[in-house]
């Protein structure tokens, strides 16, 4: 048996990066996968792939989410499993984040998973049936960099509502919990090492030899992860943040 066989996945930010390689695994797995974003050109394709769907959506905007989750319902009948993978790392210290970043950074990083999570976990305990919830955060949310003062805040939140969530909805058995991601190769990162930090072809290569592990953490390797959290291997882990870096927290030479 599969780990996801029939059960249907909703993805968030799923057209790139993370969000896609968990609809990748998750399908592989025998999940019907949905997945949402802003990126036609990308979604589309990749839902073809999976023989899943995708469903244009822009999780800052608050009914453009709930209408993804309808949607979900109408087309499968149920949300069994929902990621919250779409994430926004535009830079901005403490200094000289303007309000309009700030509200940014809580609409894609906080207030679009707090309502996805409402319209999934309502749509669980209507049903009377159980479910989990994966929320990707980010090392970050610890402390951070000077440069990441808004995306900060809003991580932060994020994991503690994972937690207050997973707490809340324990005796629905819905299980909740979040991996604290640390620096991952994606498309979105060299995105954001060009355009914040000048950085050119060869920035990969020279970020890995000075981590433990010779490598940036990789998007399949984060994508079995929570396929492992979505299904019942995972047994009754709820409520819980995963470090998942090969930094230490705590940790000092």
């Amino acid at each position: 048996m599969k780990l996801l066989q029939g059960r249907v996945v909703l993805v968030s930010g799923g057209t790139q990066g993370i969000g896609a390689g968990v609809a990748r695994a998750a399908a592989r797995e025998g999940a019907s996968v949905v997945v949402t974003g802003r990126r036609p050109e990308s979604g589309e394709p990749l839902a073809r792939e999976l023989g899943g769907t995708y469903l244009q959506s822009d999780v800052s905007d608050v009914d453009s989410a709930r209408t993804s989750a309808r949607a979900t319902i109408e087309r499968h009948g149920r949300i069994d499993c929902l990621v919250n993978a779409a994430g926004l790392t535009s830079r901005g210290t403490l200094l000289d984040t303007t309000p309009e970043l700030f509200d940014q950074h809580i609409a894609v990083n906080l207030r679009g998973p707090f309502f996805l999570m409402q319209a999934a976990v309502q749509d669980m305990v209507r049903r009377g049936e159980p479910g989990t919830i994966v929320n990707i955060i980010s090392s970050s949310e610890l402390g951070g960099q000077p440069y990441l003062a808004p995306y900060v805040a809003a991580k932060a939140g994020l994991a503690g509502l994972t937690r207050n969530a997973a707490h809340a909805h324990r005796f629905d058995r819905i299980r909740i919990n979040g991996l604290d991601i640390g620096w991952t190769d994606t498309e979105g990162e060299d995105v954001t090492q060009r355009a914040f930090h000048a950085a050119d072809d060869g920035w990969r290569e020279r970020a890995a030899k000075n981590l433990p592990m010779g490598k940036l953490s990789q998007v399949d390797e984060i994508a079995d992860f929570v396929v492992f959290l979505l299904s019942t291997r995972s047994g009754v882990v709820t409520g819980s943040v995963i470090d998942w870096d090969q930094n230490v927290l705590g940790g000092m030479d």
